[in-house]
């Protein structure tokens, strides 16, 4: 059945009722409802399927039953450091490294480009590493939470080898594979990585605030908040994680980086070993493979576990905590990712709503038509953000738009515009998914950034805007036309520095103590 425009209604009721209201829940629910009466056709159906069939079914599919573990687990795991002083001692030796708040955000940025391997992975452990950190420095939660959601899906989707890389080069296969192009869809994915231009925009603006020290819209009334006031969040703000982890951490033990760092190495090692392993990699595929192969869930469940055991090890070994304390802080960890696990249910839950109203399918439709070949990579920008935005998957989008775009892109344009269309596509996914509040890697930043979920997006908005538009300016059209991706690239960093020294502002440092060294 053919819904039409009442196929968006849900995702656009659960994002305005988000921004007007700051209930997530609440917003995330009523859209479901809303739409499960829309399929059903009444309300008393509409509300059995809300629970049985969608929040139920949310819960019994595997992907994301793993993850949702994986998060209560990381947060298990980040409770047990902050009791064994491992993170005071992480925060203690990063404290005595950085000076100021430069060289934190900046260590915070560098934290998250290294994570490059699986965006939910990286999003969980920089925030909640340093999250204490930045609380110190008096940076406000909201800018903590934007270079974690910066530096998450932006680095793992052009990343060489990661947990994207199975799915993007698979889709990009099978549409070669359907129109009889003798391409190898690896190559062609990395010839796509200065296509890229929003994700690698994003990267480069989160640096050029950092090394300017500006801010502009609600991200400056933030920093403004927390420097000059101390509040690291509004007194009115929802954050989705629990600060009652933070209460753990005892005065009576000392800190060491150790117990923190080897735990949180751990839980990277045994991510990219567990990848490798589970994708075939000792039967004979190749590291690209593997890790395109792999089931990042069930590997992340290996990992966070891990690193739990080792961390419980090293306390016990240490005579740090008592087998009972160890259980307690865990418990108490798990305990303070209730509500950001929840958000996460009732996303996946919109998620099977929409895919019953087939609102990607009616979004990608509305963009057919006749197109100048000059303009498809910027259509094929905005239409999977579109899509994005509205499902808060930017798996999703990819799925449904690639196939589209690469017969488009052959067909207008022949293969001079593959690479250009694709790179787009891929990008355009990232950004739609950065600005969504229903995404789940953006409830990923807030939660483990102990933010606010609205605040986030609201600060983080401009930001993406703002890059968005320079990647449509200078990046997108111009790539139509034939311009070299680099230049392009060079053009739109001068481009976002400009604008940030333009319309960007300092908080005023007279009132902090050493805001400004670095």
């Amino acid at each position: 059945m053919n819904y039409g425009w009442l196929s968006v209604l849900p995702p656009i009721l659960a994002i305005i009722l988000s921004l007007l209201t700051g209930e997530v829940l609440l917003s995330l629910f009523l859209a479901i409802l809303i739409g499960a009466t829309i399929v059903s056709g009444n309300p008393l159906s509409g509300f059995t399927s809300t629970l049985n069939k969608y929040i139920v079914s949310s819960l019994t599919d595997e992907w994301n039953i793993s993850i949702l573990i994986f998060c209560l687990s990381i947060g298990g795991l980040i409770g047990l450091l902050s009791k064994n002083g491992g993170t005071k001692g992480i925060a203690n030796l990063i404290v005595s490294k950085a000076k100021g708040n430069k060289s934190t955000l900046f260590m915070t940025w560098l934290l998250g480009v290294l994570i490059f391997f699986d965006d939910y992975a990286n999003s969980l452990i920089v925030g909640n590493t340093m999250r204490s950190i930045i609380d110190k420095k008096k940076i406000a939660r909201e800018k903590l939470a934007y270079i974690v959601d910066s530096t998450a899906a932006p680095v793992s989707s052009i990343a060489l080898i990661s947990t994207w890389v199975g799915f993007e080069t698979g889709l990009i296969r099978d549409s070669l594979v359907k129109l009889g192009l003798d391409l190898n869809p690896y190559k062609l994915f990395i010839e796509t990585i200065p296509y890229r231009f929003y994700s690698l925009l994003a990267l480069a603006f989160v640096l050029i605030i950092i090394a300017t020290g500006k801010d502009f819209g609600p991200m400056l009334k933030a920093e403004k908040r927390t420097k000059l006031t101390g509040k690291l969040y509004d007194d009115n703000a929802n954050p989705i994680v629990s600060d009652e982890v933070s209460t753990l951490v005892s005065s009576d033990i000392e800190g060491k980086w150790y117990n923190a760092v080897i735990p949180i190495l751990s839980v990277i090692i045994i991510t990219i070993i567990g990848l490798y392993i589970n994708g075939g990699g000792l039967k004979g595929a190749t590291i690209q493979e593997a890790f395109g192969n792999a089931d990042a869930s069930v590997v992340l469940l290996w990992s966070s576990f891990g690193g739990t055991i080792i961390a419980a090890l090293m306390s016990l070994a240490q005579r740090l905590l008592s087998l009972k304390e160890i259980m307690e802080s865990w418990v108490t960890g798990v305990k303070s990712m209730t509500i950001a696990g929840l958000i996460l249910v009732l996303a996946w839950s919109l998620g099977g709503v929409n895919d019953d109203l087939g609102t990607a399918k009616f979004i990608v439709g509305l963009a057919k038509g006749n197109l100048p070949p000059s303009l498809l990579p910027l259509l094929m920008f905005i239409l999977p953000c579109l899509v994005a935005f509205s499902t808060g998957s930017s798996w999703g989008a990819n799925t449904i738009v690639m196939p589209l775009a690469i017969p488009l892109a052959v067909e207008i344009g022949g293969t001079y515009l593959l690479v250009p269309v694709v790179g787009a596509v891929l990008t355009g996914a990232v950004f739609g998914d950065h600005c969504s509040p229903v995404s789940d890697t953006t409830i990923m930043s807030s939660m483990a950034s102990a933010c606010d979920h609205i605040a986030h997006v609201k600060t983080q908005l401009p930001y993406a805007l703002t890059v968005a538009v320079v990647s449509i300016i200078v990046g997108f059209i111009p790539a139509g036309l034939g311009l070299n991706p680099f230049i392009s690239l060079v053009l739109g960093g001068g481009l976002l520095m400009g604008f940030l020294y333009k319309f960007g502002k300092k908080v005023d440092n007279s009132t902090v103590d050493n805001s400004s060294k670095i």
